[in-house]
């Protein structure tokens, strides 16, 4: 029996998982969540406003592939001046026969791959098949494995991106050229949407900055900004004429793109049509018709982080790949 735990970097991470593994396994983790094979916790938020942060504990487990762990990560906007990323994490997957750590690993490029990969698999199910033309609006870092994501799945043509740093559009069209897309950033946020087929939201945004008048019918909406009380990115208009699916309607409530209508009450539990592993499993229908409008609400896993974790934590020990300490 095992009874050292492995220490894994980013640099590792990045090593064992690739997009296309990241889609296969969120898939997995939807399908179970579908199936009832998951406990998930509500996410745990530890809130420091006097240093404009937060953050939030998730675990989870996952039976049958006998995930089990729980990622601690932060949300930190103003990081950057400081020099460093404003979302870090740790995850710490774990023995769920004896409770042994088995692995602790950076977080921060699986939170971002599996935000991603969350995003191309609602797309999969909910946008339309022949989906070729993407608006990205906000281009950090979500937003590059968001498209990653999206390419894997549809023969992309073109992508527009707009983002109210100026700068950020370069900075994504060079980390993101080996694509070999189609993209051009735009001025304004109407001239991005203008004949998308999947749009993305990725803005901390605390007040909508999409009008319903600007979301063409069939367009598919992956909204992802929204992952704390008081964000929202999308007008209450869009999600009233929609088919409004969430990862975790709980999740969703309390942080999603619908936590502000809905505690206004400008939306209800009626305007949300299913949770994506119901689609996933056949319980609730996806995509109706070609004119549809549809928005993936994300807020976020841990039964993803934890499933990724696990799967990297097994690719790490075929591969000898890592450092390992004993604790106990």
């Amino acid at each position: 029996m095992l009874k050292e735990t492995l220490i894994l970097s980013g640099p590792d991470i990045e090593k064992l998982i690739t997009m296309p593994s990241a889609l296969r396994i969120a898939e997995q983790a939807f399908t179970a969540y579908g199936q009832g094979k998951i406990q998930m916790p509500a996410k745990i938020y530890l809130r420091l406003d006097k240093y404009q942060g937060d953050f939030r504990a998730m675990p989870a487990y996952i039976e049958g592939v006998e995930a089990c762990g729980m990622k601690w990560v932060n949300v930190h906007p103003q990081n950057l001046k400081h020099g460093l990323p404003s979302v870090m994490a740790l995850i710490i997957i774990n023995d769920p026969k004896t409770g042994l750590p088995l692995a602790v690993m950076d977080g921060t490029y699986i939170t971002n791959l599996r935000t991603g990969a969350a995003g191309g698999i609602a797309a999969k199910y909910l946008a339309r098949e022949n989906s070729s033309r993407v608006a990205l609006v906000g281009c950090g870092a979500q937003a590059q494995t968001q498209l990653m994501a999206l390419n894997e799945i549809f023969n992309l043509e073109t992508v527009s991106l707009y983002d109210c740093v100026k700068s950020q559009p370069e900075i994504f069209l060079k980390k993101m050229r080996y694509l070999d897309l189609k993209m051009s950033a735009v001025e304004n946020i109407p001239d991005c949407l203008k004949n998308a087929d999947i749009l993305v939201t990725t803005t901390p945004s605390r007040r909508p900055i999409i009008k319903p008048e600007w979301i063409k019918n069939g367009t598919h909406i992956n909204a992802i900004g929204a992952d704390a009380s008081g964000k929202e990115e999308l007008e209450t208009g869009i999600l009233k004429k929609a088919k409004v699916v969430v990862d975790d309607i709980t999740q969703a409530i309390h942080s999603g793109e619908i936590n502000v209508p809905m505690t206004r009450k400008t939306i209800t539990r009626k305007n949300i049509h299913a949770d994506l592993g119901e689609i996933i499993t056949g319980k609730k229908q996806g995509r109706k018709s070609r004119e549809e409008i549809t928005v993936f609400d994300s807020t976020g896993l841990a039964i993803l982080d934890v499933a990724m974790a696990h799967y990297a934590y097994q690719q790490a020990r075929k591969n000898k790949v890592g450092k390992t300490v004993k604790f106990y």
